[in-house]
């Protein structure tokens, strides 16, 4: 179910969002990455991923998201839970406010044959190593907390 601006910004101001990142690797152990066109986190290189809607499982929207971000359908069986992850930021798809608070929950996922990636959240794509996220001022810090080691 999606919601109208007012509602979303309500719903934005009051409580967290549940999203799925998609941590996509090629056979070279190469990650794909975006360049935001939204907020937040605009401007900034981030895994492709969307928050699940009201009353949708994870298993749907895991397939929605893939078809949505990656251009073809992937079952979440076919993917490794990475963990859930907090991704707080100051501004939100409305602006400098609302705050948006995310609970995302990351799956690692082996894709090889991407092709025509879609383009609605992201101006342009590319591939990098996990030492090449972590080491870049333009790889947004939530993205680089999948592949940071402690």
């Amino acid at each position: 179910m999606y919601l109208d601006d007012k509602t979303f910004s309500t719903v934005l101001d009051s409580t967290p969002l549940v999203s799925i990142d998609l941590l996509v690797e090629d056979s070279s152990g190469k990650f794909l990455l975006g360049e935001r066109l939204n907020r937040p986190a605009k401007g900034f290189w981030f895994v492709p991923g969307g928050r699940i809607l009201k009353n949708e499982t994870l298993k749907s929207a895991f397939e929605r998201l893939t078809i949505a971000e990656l251009g073809k359908k992937i079952d979440i069986n076919q993917a490794t839970l990475q963990g859930p992850y907090d991704h707080i930021y100051e501004d939100s798809v409305f602006g400098d406010s609302p705050s948006t608070h995310y609970v995302a929950i990351a799956y690692r996922l082996n894709v090889e044959d991407i092709q025509n990636l879609p383009c609605e959240q992201h101006s342009r794509y590319m591939w990098l190593h996990p030492s090449e996220i972590v080491g870049r001022c333009d790889i947004h810090a939530n993205t680089k907390a999948y592949f940071q080691i402690d």
